[in-house]
Parts: C-alpha cells; sequence; structure tokens
C-alpha cells in the first residue's frame, strides 16, 4: 500500500504538518476537547499584527473578530464596502495556524439606520430589506468563503423570556427573518457551519427560545451546526448548574454548543437583579462598583480561578458535544467588560493580565485539563 503523503507547511517559524502548531498551551490543553479561542480588537487589527510568540498566537487556535466584521465595519454606507480590518484578521490568523469564525452576519447592534431606511428615511419594504440582507450576506459570505470554518449568523435575537426581540429585521421582514439569513448564509458558502449565537442562554426561558429557533430552522431544512452560548459570566452569576441545565437542553435538540464569548467579571453588580450583556444597559460611574483599580487581590483571583475551573471542567464533562470555547478576549486591559455597564472601570475578567502574563485562573485550567 502507497504511503500517505504528509505536507509540511511553515507556520510560527517552524516546519510542521500540524495546522495548530501555534497554539503550545492553552489550546493544545484542550486540543483533544475543542476548539479553543478569543477575540481579535480593531485595535489589534489596526496596528502591527502580534508575533508568534505572544499569546494570541500560542495559546488559541480560533479568532473570532470582536467588531471588525460586524456590518458597521464593513458596510458603513450602502454598497461602500471595507474589508481592510477583516482581511488582517485573516492574515493573522493564516500567521498563526487558527481557525476564523465570522461575527456576525445579522444583529440589531452595530448596523447602520441606512440599512432599514430608504433615500427619504422612511422605512423599507420587506423585499427591500431582504434584499440588502441578502447582498450583504453574499458579498461578506462569499469573499471570505472557503477560509470561515462557520458564521454566526443571526446575534442576539431573543429577549430573556424566549420570545423573539422587536428589531427592525422582525418589524419589516416578519419572523422568518432569522430563516431567510441562514438559508442566505447557506447559498453564499455552503460548507461553512452556521451558528446562532446569544446571551443568557443559561436561562430556562430563553434558552427554551433558542431551542424554539433550532427546531424552525430544522424544519426549513436548514441544519444549523451549533448554538453559541456568550458566556458573559460574573463571580455572583449564574449558578454552574444552571449553565449545565442549558448545555444539556440544547444537546437534546439536536445541536452542538459553542461557548462563544467567555469572560467572568470580577466587580460588583450595579443592582441586585442585573446580569446579561445587552450593550444598551448603561450606569453611571461609583467608587462603590470600581473597587480594584491598584489590583485585583489575591483573595478574588482566587475566586477567579475557582469560577474558570468550574466552567472548564464543565465544558469537558460535555466536550462530545462542544465545538469550541472562544474567550472574548486575551488579555484585561482590551476586554469590554472595563467599559460595559459602566465605562472606564477595571476589570480583570481575562486569563492573562494587562501585561499579558499569565494570571491563576489561566494556570488552574491549563493544569486541570485531561
Amino acid at each position: 500500500m502507497e504511503k500517505a503523503k504528509v505536507i509540511l507547511v511553515m507556520l510560527c517559524g517552524v516546519i510542521t504538518a500540524s495546522p495548530s502548531v501555534c497554539a503550545q498551551e492553552l489550546a493544545e490543553a484542550y486540543h483533544d476537547q475543542f476548539l479553543t479561542g478569543t477575540a481579535i480588537s480593531n485595535d489589534t487589527l489596526s496596528k502591527a499584527l502580534p508575533a508568534t510568540d505572544t499569546p494570541v498566537c500560542k495559546e488559541f487556535n480560533a479568532f473570532t473578530a470582536e467588531n471588525a466584521m460586524k456590518w458597521q465595519s464593513l458596510q458603513p454606507r450602502d454598497g461602500e464596502f471595507d474589508f481592510s480590518l477583516a482581511d488582517k484578521l485573516f492574515e493573522l490568523a493564516d500567521r498563526c495556524g487558527a481557525s476564523v469564525i465570522g461575527h456576525t452576519l445579522i444583529w440589531h447592534q452595530q448596523t447602520p439606520e441606512w440599512v432599514f431606511k430608504d433615500e427619504k428615511g422612511a422605512e423599507i419594504s420587506r423585499k427591500h430589506l431582504l434584499e440588502r440582507m441578502k447582498e450583504h450576506i453574499y458579498t461578506v459570505a462569499g469573499r471570505y468563503k472557503g477560509r470561515v470554518l462557520g458564521w454566526d449568523v443571526v446575534n442576539e435575537a431573543l429577549n430573556d423570556d424566549g420570545s423573539l426581540r422587536d428589531t427592525p429585521w422582525r418589524r419589516i421582514i416578519g419572523d422568518d427573518y432569522l430563516i431567510q439569513a441562514f438559508r442566505f448564509a447557506r447559498e453564499a458558502d455552503p460548507d461553512a457551519q452556521l451558528y446562532y449565537n446569544d446571551f443568557n442562554l443559561y436561562k430556562p426561558e430563553k434558552v427554551a427560545g433558542a431551542v424554539r429557533l433550532v427546531h424552525q430552522l430544522t424544519d426549513a431544512g436548514i441544519d444549523i451546526s451549533a448554538v453559541g452560548m456568550q458566556g458573559h459570566y460574573s463571580l455572583f452569576y449564574p449558578e454552574l448548574s444552571a449553565v449545565e441545565e442549558s448545555i444539556k437542553t440544547l444537546i437534546s435538540a439536536g445541536t452542538k454548543v459553542s461557548l462563544t464569548e467567555l469572560d467572568v467579571s470580577v466587580l460588583p453588580v450595579p443592582e441586585e437583579s442585573f446580569d446579561g450583556a445587552d450593550v444598551n444597559q448603561r450606569y453611571v460611574a461609583d467608587p462603590l462598583y470600581d473597587p480594584y483599580r491598584n489590583g485585583l487581590p489575591e483573595s478574588e483571583q482566587k475566586r477567579l480561578a475557582d469560577v474558570y475551573e468550574g466552567l472548564f471542567s464543565l465544558f469537558v464533562k460535555y466536550a462530545a458535544h462542544i465545538d469550541r470555547v472562544t474567550l472574548w478576549g486575551t488579555s484585561d486591559d482590551e476586554s469590554w467588560r472595563n467599559n460595559w455597564p459602566v465605562r472606564g472601570r477595571v476589570d480583570y475578567p481575562l486569563l492573562f493580565d494587562r501585561n499579558g502574563q499569565p494570571k491563576l485562573a489561566y494556570k488552574v485550567i491549563v493544569k486541570k485539563a485531561p
């Protein structure tokens, strides 16, 4: 029998047959369980790209654009596309041997107002908006066809009670706008994985809504590859058992699960009922809610590590059904949690500190890997 040919490629300065040679620690530790990703900010993409010996390249094998592939970044004006930052994401991924997740094709946030209006400022028709949706998805997904592992096709379409949000997409097109978006995405890139992505999916009512969406898409003949559970968590919420129940519910619905935007805030919440990741939530700055401006105490580092250990142990438990765990950023200095829901706070939600050094949470989950 003829021996299989091994194609060697040059990545990270090393001749290798592995597409993820740069991922030497965290991603390698969980290599047999799931992809381990990070979000790449516009600031990172606007400068000289990270070297291959930095945590971005060494620790992760899946990249998601934090903002560079959202509608307002790619098509700020009708028919005027700007792929400069998105293209640099793919350049970085090629350099690091990482997969790319497209985020996001359809969202009610960070979508310019012109998308929903005519030249006189009046709301456009269902037919017109469907044409704009199709053109955008065909152009964007078509450009990166074969280079994207999967797309967050629709982002945050559900209220916490599981009902559909009253967004311009829904008001103009109707409840079937998700089906239309997924259909266009599948036509534009037949081989890409397709995801629905949302926050607070540890809440039973909301995860039930996600299950309904999965069934509606399946009934429409559309294969949804995974549901993305945004992991914008805190030391104060959610209960690990609630996250597990939601994972089990989605598995029972016949879909895989991705943990798509994982970070764990250590800061006090502005009010007892606060949770979630709605970017419209804003609170006035108060020193009471920003207690760690001079550094995170060792006791809080331990609490953060305990939360991450519990989460990664849970993800490993269901690894057969989890395809990816993506941290929403690499180091604390670049996290959106520093400015949400209160601007200018100092938060510590990620695995690397502001100097790019691994924190106790990082060390614990690497050590505890199977």
